[in-house]
């Protein structure tokens, strides 16, 4: 895929930050299609944020990380054959800020629905990828069991990518020994009714999840 390409080239430096990429009649040739190919790809790139088109010139790489969106982190992750530690560790900052929120709303909106996510707890099994399964298919229900639909395509923008994340993290058995405690916790939590008590379970659970990730990290720099 071009666009797939063009951004490996990016992020190894071969295309700058800032400096304009080739014509597309030379980028039809280097990468072997048509330039129609081309300029859908570069369409696409621009909408994504990795470049700012120029009329009648070549377009100039963009700093992804100021004019980029979700979809750039995506575009990033999709080149990687092994995601990197510290991608897994934005997503465990971001989930402090949005896990609560929609865990919030749901349970006040929807509280027999979100204890219902539970009923096959009791099958979960002591492997990364079960967890990794389990813990993707409940913040997403949770999501949309929330009133506000942002939270819902904030969480389909990583659907590609978090069970990839979730299985690295979760491949450390005390990473899932915490968050079967956390599931418990948090269906007694709803057997209660407590709207504030199981936001705030969830809010100290995404916290320790970073704790727990960064330990596992920067443990493994020293090793």
């Amino acid at each position: 895929m071009i666009c797939k390409k063009v951004i490996s080239a990016i992020l190894e430096g071969e295309y700058i930050v800032n400096e304009p990429l080739l014509a597309e009649r030379e980028m039809a040739v280097k990468y072997q299609v048509g330039r129609p190919t081309i300029r859908e790809a570069l369409q696409r790139l621009e909408r994504d944020g990795w470049i700012a088109a120029r009329k009648g010139m070549p377009a100039v790489v963009n700093d992804y990380w100021s004019y980029g969106n979700l979809m750039t982190i995506v575009d990033i992750l999709q080149c990687y054959e092994e995601i990197p530690n510290v991608f897994i560790e934005y997503m465990l900052g971001l989930r402090i800020a949005l896990a609560p929120a929609y865990m919030k709303e749901a349970v006040a909106h929807n509280q027999v629905k979100v204890i219902a996510l539970f009923t096959k707890l009791d099958e979960l099994q002591d492997d990364a990828k079960s967890y990794a399964v389990f813990d993707w298919t409940l913040h997403q229900n949770l999501a949309q069991l929330s009133p506000n639909p942002i939270y819902r395509l904030l969480l389909n923008s990583f659907a590609d990518i978090y069970i990839p994340m979730a299985e690295k993290y979760f491949s450390e058995p005390l990473h899932r020994k915490v968050s079967s405690q956390y599931y418990d916790d948090l269906v007694l939590s709803l057997l209660k009714g407590d709207v504030e008590a199981t936001e705030q379970l969830t809010k100290m659970m995404m916290e320790q999840s970073l704790v727990l990730w960064m330990k596992k990290s920067e443990g493994a720099k020293e090793s």
